[in-house]
């Protein structure tokens, strides 16, 4: 007689699962010294870090992720979590954010610590990704759409004779390279924003959309007097131009210009885009998702924004580990509004010097003709470059 008791393979294979633990969690600092500096409204950059973190698994499995902040204020914040990571089963996502987020809401509700959550938060995606053999958007809910529209993030401002006329070649040389979207910085003063938003526009050309990133650096009188100078330059949307802690000067300059605003770099949790959201404060919410909590709680930010009718396009400025999470969020957020020829979805592509983007990982994930077509690869569909890790890990200590 058979022994009808004895499990089949899905039972055995769940029961394998259910002995699934994380063994190690590593934490690497990476350092890539820029040719030539560069700066913003606030400051200047003469080179890039970030943390990046390992997570293994005792099945041998390995996933990777990234914080978007002060690199070695992340290491340490992985170190403090770590503990309450290790030995948990990889594939419980959301049991192990809770965890992590409870351990730190006494102290840390925002800023640097849920910085490093979040790159707990995507190595544990991308390890889960991994063992069970699915990209992450799979896991998220479904590939909603399998083409992406990055815009270029760049024309920051230099130490140049003519910054406008570089500013408006570099934007050329975007487009003649297939972008259809790009973003520039403004914050130096209105007069000049004014003059180089006018250089770029004209570079261009009127078929290519052109965002404005002032980083913060206005306030409200300024950043209603600047809005309604670049109006006629035809501006997709003006990111951050007021302090983030002001979220009703956000609210009224949005009742004074045509120009959709965008904001949530700097947000946490998605209690604090709520607030952003309830304020009334924008017409693009950009949750950084290796800041703001992770894929868990980006997934939770854009269900909220869903019910606020407000578009998300995330902010992403980090390796290809942060590109490649943002490209599996994007490829599995709501279609917004439904119809019978979908819109388009944007995201973040920065092109500012940056090795680490460069060189660190290995993806089909490319920008071709203006588009990105996202991988069904396992996990976040990338591959980690030792020698590059090595390479970067290095100058930290030279």
């Amino acid at each position: 007689m058979k022994n009808t008791d004895t499990p089949g393979p899905f039972l055995i294979t769940y029961d394998k699962r259910q002995y699934m633990k994380i063994i190690s969690i590593e934490s690497f600092i990476l350092t890539d010294k820029l040719k030539e500096s560069f700066y913003f409204s606030q400051w200047e950059y003469s080179e890039r870090q970030i943390c990046i973190v390992k997570i293994t698994s005792n099945t041998g499995h390995v996933g990777w992720g990234e914080g978007y902040g002060p690199a070695r204020i992340i290491k340490a914040g992985i170190e403090h979590l770590t503990p309450f990571v290790v030995g948990q089963n990889p594939l419980e996502t959301e049991t192990i954010w809770s965890t992590m987020y409870r351990r730190t809401l006494d102290f840390s509700r925002r800023g640097i610590l849920v910085s490093a959550m979040s790159a707990l938060d995507v190595a544990l995606w991308d390890l889960k990704g991994k063992i069970l053999d699915q990209p992450v958007h799979l896991m998220l809910g479904g590939k909603k759409r399998g083409i992406v529209t990055p815009y270029a993030t760049g024309m920051y401002f230099a130490n140049r004779k003519d910054l406008g006329g570089d500013l408006a070649k570099e934007a050329a040389m975007y487009v003649r390279s297939g972008f259809k979207a790009l973003k520039m910085k403004v914050g130096l003063s209105l007069e000049r924003d004014i003059e180089y938003v006018k250089l770029v526009r004209n570079a261009i050309g009127p078929g290519i959309k052109l965002m404005i990133d002032a980083n913060h650096a206005y306030n409200l009188r300024e950043a209603i007097t600047l809005a309604k100078a670049v109006e006629p330059y035809d501006i997709y949307w003006f990111e951050e131009p007021l302090s983030p802690e002001y979220y009703h000067q956000y609210s009224e300059l949005r009742t004074k210009t045509s120009i959709p605003i965008a904001a949530g770099e700097c947000e946490y949790l998605r209690f604090g885009f709520q607030t952003l959201l309830q304020s009334n404060s924008v017409d693009i919410l950009q949750p950084d998702i290796c800041a703001s909590g992770g894929l868990t709680e980006a997934k939770k930010i854009a269900t909220l924004a869903s019910v606020y009718g407000v578009e998300v396009v995330p902010h992403t400025w980090g390796t290809g580990i942060a590109i490649a999470t943002a490209l599996h969020f994007v490829a599995n957020l709501e279609i917004f509004p439904g119809r019978l020829y979908p819109p388009g979805q944007f995201m973040e592509y920065d092109r500012t010097e940056n090795g680490l983007r460069e060189e660190l990982t290995q993806s089909s994930m490319k920008v071709v003709n203006g588009e990105i077509k996202i991988s069904d690869a396992p996990g976040l569909g990338f591959e980690m470059n030792e020698d590059a890790l090595h390479k970067y890990s290095m100058k930290e200590f030279i």
